[in-house]
């Protein structure tokens, strides 16, 4: 091998090396606006509730080896809504009077913060999550009303949901349409509204649920637990069909429903 190739191939590794570091910078940008986006890939779906036993902790319906984590209520605590975020991978417990809101942190069986929405006022009901951006949606005291604020606790505000006939009993968030979906009190009309409360549509559930309803948005179903059947998870279509249940033996009508992130936010 001559000197003239060897040069050849330096000069040449030399430029293919100047391009790998140039491309470096926009690699490191894309993962961390991997990281900051929140769930890259979905796992499998689970579906949780909150236990009625002693320690009432949350009890997971999920793949093999999925297990309950503590919800750490207490005697004087009354829990009125429980949501779950998949992207930190974070259970919200809605707390008496309404305004107080406790956050547990899956992984870890910790909790993470616990916080009152500021200027919000006493209400009970359910509550969802928008995973894009962590707001939290909850009922609030008047018919229709909902309550926004961050996951953080800092109220961004509040408005109706158009065209219900009654208070919602449950509520849900639809992130891949970035919809809400709001379980009526007869608990069989959802309603379908935008995030400013616009009405979008409507259908009705073939079984009576509530008081709390969740939102598949991988396969575009919701699910709520049916009315005189405990521990009973109905899982409805589009069109309001009762295509199967899930059995949660022992568990509180308050239940959410969540794909397992591989990647969170926190």
């Amino acid at each position: 091998m001559n000197a003239t190739f060897i040069q050849e191939i330096t000069l040449r590794a030399r430029a293919m090396t100047t391009r790998k570091l140039t491309r470096l910078p926009g690699v490191a940008l894309a993962l961390a606006g991997l990281a900051l986006s929140g769930c890259a890939t979905r796992g499998a779906l689970h579906v949780y509730a909150v236990s009625a036993g002693p320690a009432q902790p949350i009890l997971d319906e999920g793949p093999p080896g999925a297990q309950e984590v503590p919800s750490f209520l207490e005697p004087d605590d009354t829990l009125t809504g429980f949501a779950y975020d998949p992207f930190t991978d974070h259970f919200f417990l809605r707390l008496a009077p309404g305004n107080r809101i406790r956050v547990v942190d899956r992984p870890a069986r910790a909790i993470k913060r616990e916080f009152t929405v500021d200027g919000a006022p006493p209400a009970a009901g359910d509550l969802a999550v928008r995973p894009r951006d962590g707001h939290l949606y909850l009922l609030g005291a008047r018919t229709g009303e909902i309550i926004e604020c961050t996951r953080l606790g800092k109220l961004v505000g509040t408005f109706s949901l158009d065209q219900i006939s009654g208070h919602p009993i449950g509520l849900a968030l639809d992130a891949t349409n970035d919809q809400l979906l709001a379980l009526g009190p007869d608990g069989r009309r959802v309603t379908v509204h935008d995030r400013r409360g616009r009405f979008l549509r409507e259908y009705r559930l073939e079984s009576q649920a509530g008081p709390a309803l969740a939102f598949d948005a991988d396969r575009g179903e919701c699910l709520a637990p049916l009315a005189g059947r405990k521990g009973e998870i109905g899982v409805f279509d589009a069109a309001g069909r009762l295509t199967r249940t899930q059995v949660l033996p022992g568990a509180t009508p308050l239940v959410d429903a969540g794909p397992r992130s591989f990647l969170r936010v926190f």
